[in-house]
């Protein structure tokens, strides 16, 4: 994570061993990131959710959550500002509470192979998650029911990204392979 400044300056904050994947700034809490990092670029190993704060200090870890597969994507919640999903190589989806010092609180496992992919719908009056995985599939997710409503067949490759429009309400796009 870093801020620009005139002269391509910078804050970081460097966690050993450890690739990061995704960034995602907080909707509520300004300066405050989640990043979802893995072990051997997600190969093997473990992946470590990490979130983050910069402040007149620079850059600080808050608190660290590990999973045993590497972790490729984060989304916060559009309800609740301590919650977050992940997504990891091991084809499942992970709830976690910042507020709590373990976790996670869930983990939604559906995806027959890497979960690569994932983000919270901005609409506020619906809580949906999409999520994308190697298996060529694009899951819908309501994180109060605790299965996927629904799976989207018909890439023919790996699914890479999944983002819901900020705004059409109910729709997301998918990239794949």
């Amino acid at each position: 994570m870093g801020t620009a400044r005139g002269g391509g300056g910078g804050s970081v904050l460097r966690l050993p061993g450890l690739h990061g994947y995704a960034a995602e700034f907080s909707p509520y809490w300004p300066g405050r990131v989640a990043c979802a990092a893995a072990q051997y670029y997600g190969i093997a190993g473990c992946g470590t959710l990490a979130v983050l704060e910069q402040n007149e200090a620079g850059i600080v870890l808050l608190r660290s959550f590990d999973w045993n597969d590497g972790l490729f994507d984060v989304t916060w919640s559009e309800n609740n500002e301590h919650v977050l999903i992940t997504c990891s190589g091991d084809g499942s989806l992970q709830i976690w509470d910042t507020a709590k010092t373990k976790g996670p609180l869930q983990v939604y496992k559906e995806h027959t192979q890497e979960a690569y992919s994932v983000d919270w719908s901005q609409t506020r009056g619906e809580q949906l998650v999409v999520s994308g995985s190697w298996d060529q599939t694009a899951k819908l997710w309501d994180p109060a029911v605790g299965k996927s409503l629904c799976t989207f067949k018909g890439h023919e490759g790996v699914v890479y990204s999944t983002i819901w429009s900020p705004h059409i309400p109910g729709c997301f796009a998918s990239a794949s392979g």
